[in-house]
């Protein structure tokens, strides 16, 4: 199998959720086929597993505003799929994400990355205490 388009295939976690979530509610209609039992099967366990993730917190407009919000990074757009689908809480997790983190983002903008992304995630506002506190030691350091 050859991919055509590299990009055509890069979706969020949401999107996947939300499509297949409309492909389960549109069943029952008609006597499925042998192939779409198994479309059924996959369809059935990657709702489930999708369901234990942060999209199911994510709506069309939280996903388009997060990539806006991640435009000054300056991250190639599997990057921003991947901060979005993971919702990474700490420096560590960033540099593993995003190629060449060193290069490319400072320290700084690594915990204003952390910041963005808290804004959209429950773990977020639990832990958004933590996280300023650490920050606030970070800049007295520097400072």
């Amino acid at each position: 199998m050859e991919t055509v388009n590299d990009n055509a295939a890069m979706l969020s976690n949401f999107e996947v959720y939300s499509l297949l979530s409309d492909i389960q509610a549109g069943r029952g209609q008609k006597k499925p086929s042998k192939h779409q039992q198994h479309l059924a099967t996959i369809t059935y366990e990657t709702v489930k597993y999708l369901e234990n993730t942060p999209c199911v917190n994510h709506t069309e407009e939280i996903v388009n505003q997060f990539m806006k919000d991640l435009e000054p990074f300056k991250l190639m757009r599997a990057e921003k799929l991947q901060i979005i689908n993971q919702c990474p809480t700490s420096a560590v997790e960033i540099q593993l994400i995003v190629e060449e983190s060193e290069e490319r983002l400072s320290e700084d903008q690594i915990y204003e990355l952390l910041e963005v992304i808290g804004k959209y995630t429950n773990k977020g506002e639990e832990e958004g205490e933590g996280q300023e506190e650490a920050e606030e030691e970070h800049r007295d350091q520097d400072g």
